[in-house]
């Protein structure tokens, strides 16, 4: 019997983590044409630039290229138009209130399918690091990766 599915990803933003500490993450559909989700189930997209903004009461992701649907034809939209997310209510109401402060950004960190087949974004409330911060998790990282290889040599 098949178990629970996995979720395919589309595109990840690998460079979110090392610019921002990502305070919390939050699940939003996005609003796409036919032919963009087609072209999505046939090749990945680029998320590494984008980002998201609330104006008016909507949040609104900026900057991601869905390349245009292969047999599309007069169908096919703007590749980097700019698209709308769906939120609750109070998680919009919530993000704008924090965004009101400095430092905060709306990251897009991963665009996947979910187990129903519907496109969704995991968004990231992120606050910008500075260039000693990011030293730091590079020196944490490396030292972590010593570690492990000297484990791995004493245990063979």
């Amino acid at each position: 019997m098949p178990s629970r599915k996995e979720r395919k990803t589309i595109a990840k933003n690998r460079s979110a983590h090392h610019e921002y500490f990502i305070d919390e993450t939050f699940e939003c559909g996005v609003v796409l044409a036919g032919t963009e989700v087609r072209s999505l189930r046939e090749r990945a997209c680029q998320i590494t630039d984008t980002f998201a903004l609330i104006r008016n009461g909507e949040c609104w992701l900026i900057g991601v290229h869905i390349h245009p649907y292969s047999h599309g034809s007069i169908f096919n939209r703007d590749p980097d138009r700019r698209r709308k997310l769906l939120l609750h209510r109070k998680q919009i109401d919530y993000l704008d209130g924090k965004l009101r402060n400095k430092g905060y950004a709306l990251v897009p960190l991963e665009l996947y399918f979910d187990d129903n087949g519907r496109v969704k974004l995991l968004l990231g409330l992120g606050r910008g690091k500075k260039l000693y911060d990011k030293r730091d998790d590079m020196a944490k990282r490396d030292m972590q990766r010593e570690i492990d290889r000297a484990l791995k040599t004493r245990s063979r």
